[in-house]
């Protein structure tokens, strides 16, 4: 039975990103001091869980693979063609698209230009060290990411009609399987925005902090 994503979100991502929206209004109203606690307090431990299970040891009943007649075989690295990073404008072509949602799970994502910009001035509420517990939970798992829908290592174009924009748990624990090996639905066949979390209408990836 195909799925919308490979493990349905848990209700604490979504509370952490209410944190954090709450944490951008507060700082542009000046209340740094607000912000910072918000911050903290989305750093949450269940949502870090959740990033585990889909990225780190797999699980045979969240990683399940079956094999698919015809499906597009492994392409050498010199025969791949294009660059696996898309360009500024695909970039903001997807983004304009999709909006800062995964296309897969339907979490919030916030791009690494805002999490970099809040981090400057929040250092010790935002971490982001060189490891996975070093990171802060909430961007950890929102970390914003472009996945090739037909895998780049299986001869996917890094184009506007194969990119869609995923939460960094859902890219990489799918890997270089295609959805159909990994039972999932194609995410560009769902309209955007549906099984969205019920914040989607004003979740601007916490744009509005470079603008502060």
């Amino acid at each position: 039975m195909e799925r919308r994503c490979l493990l349905d979100p848990v209700e604490e991502i979504f509370k952490a990103a209410r944190l954090l929206s709450l944490a951008a209004d507060a700082h542009l109203f000046g209340d740094l001091q607000r912000a910072d606690g918000l911050i903290r307090r989305a750093d949450d431990d269940a949502v870090r869980q959740w990033t585990e299970a889909l990225w780190g040891q797999q699980a045979a009943g969240i990683h399940r693979y079956r094999e698919v007649p015809g499906s597009p075989p492994a392409v050498t690295a010199a025969a791949r063609t294009g660059s696996e990073t898309p360009t500024a404008d695909v970039r903001r072509a997807v983004i304009a698209r999709d909006g800062y949602h995964c296309r897969f799970c339907g979490v919030p994502v916030v791009g690494a230009k805002v999490r970099q910009a809040i981090r400057a001035v929040y250092p010790e509420a935002l971490p982001w060290g060189s490891t996975n517990p070093s990171q802060h939970a909430a961007f950890q798992c929102m970390n914003l990411q472009f996945d090739h829908v037909i895998p780049y290592s299986r001869g996917g174009p890094t184009s506007l009609e194969n990119l869609v924009v995923t939460c960094a748990p859902c890219n990489f624990g799918r890997g270089s399987w295609t959805v159909e090996e990994v039972g999932l639905i194609d995410p560009r066949t769902v309209p955007v925005g549906d099984g969205a979390w019920d914040g989607y209408a004003g979740w601007d990836g916490l744009s509005r902090f470079l603008h502060a």
